[in-house]
């Protein structure tokens, strides 16, 4: 693997590619945001703030310090199509499972979640997915397009099917969207209360977790493309990812849909660092 385009690396992932045991990196894409756009920035603002963050973290009593992992910067895409970027994905993320890398992917729009959980799922074809967001993305097609940020679950619902996919936290979709999700995933609106049931449940098989950080309140992180109020605090978010500690086989995570540039105080990156450092230690060892 190449040595990272940017500068910076997020805090305490300074570790080499060959022998990192995780790998971070960025999707800098948001060419099916269907309201506001910005979510390509997401790493340009979250590196450098990450800096302000300790290592440690006193929830999970880990530190980055002890891990290895490796910043591996921003992918580039190809501006204007989509199925192409698609496919860029697809090919980076297949190259680090081959090396048996666990990976954090940081969003870019939650479209570039798709190719990730497809990589994961070519490995393991037991894949079950925890889907944290304030929307069911379960669209079949968004304005005639299918590869689109509101049709994401329902396209990674086409390889993993009934019983893989478990969502949390959600609180806007269409009427067909909430009766589809009745029939194929299973769905808790508005809370993360069962996130522990269904931990237990899926204590022992693949599991690969995407966090749409829209499933927070917009008091707490306005900075998104799609705020909707109604959302979780972060303790709520916090006490979630404590209860992905007990998963055994987490293979991969993302952390999508922070548009630094709608929340000028800083506020909202500094709750995307965070996010991202817990998860970090969640996949670590």
């Amino acid at each position: 693997m190449n040595k990272p385009l940017n500068v910076s690396t997020f805090i305490g992932c300074e570790s080499d590619y060959s022998n990192s045991e995780i790998v971070l990196f960025g999707i800098p894409f948001d060419g099916t945001t269907s309201f506001r756009p910005g979510t390509r920035f997401a790493m340009q603002a979250i590196r450098p703030d990450s800096y302000g963050l300790e290592t440690y973290s006193p929830y999970l009593k880990k530190d980055l310090e002890n891990c290895t992992i490796y910043d591996g910067g921003d992918l580039e895409m190809p501006l204007g199509n989509t199925q192409k970027a698609m496919e860029t994905i697809l090919e980076y993320t297949r190259g680090l499972i081959q090396d048996n890398k666990k990976f954090l992917m940081v969003g870019g729009e939650h479209l570039v979640s798709f190719p990730t959980i497809q990589a994961a799922y070519e490995k393991y074809p037991d894949l079950h997915v925890i889907h944290i967001d304030a929307h069911t993305d379960l669209r079949d097609e968004f304005l005639g397009e299918k590869l689109s940020h509101a049709a994401v679950i329902r396209r990674c619902h086409d390889f993993l099917g009934d019983g893989r996919i478990f969502q949390f936290g959600i609180r806007s979709g269409t009427e067909q969207e909430f009766e589809w999700a009745n029939e194929h995933t299973y769905l808790e609106p508005f809370y993360l209360n069962t996130v522990k049931d269904i931990v237990e449940k899926l204590r022992d098989v693949p599991v690969y977790i995407t966090i749409d950080l829209d499933v927070l309140d917009p008091s707490v992180l306005p900075g998104t493309g799609t705020p909707e109020p109604g959302g979780i605090t972060y303790r709520e978010l916090l006490n979630a990812i404590g209860s992905f500690q007990k998963l055994n086989n987490i293979v991969a995570a993302d952390v999508v849909e922070l548009s630094p540039q709608y929340d000028p105080s800083g506020a909202s990156t500094a709750v995307a660092c965070k996010t991202i450092r817990e998860m970090l230690l969640t996949l670590a060892k």
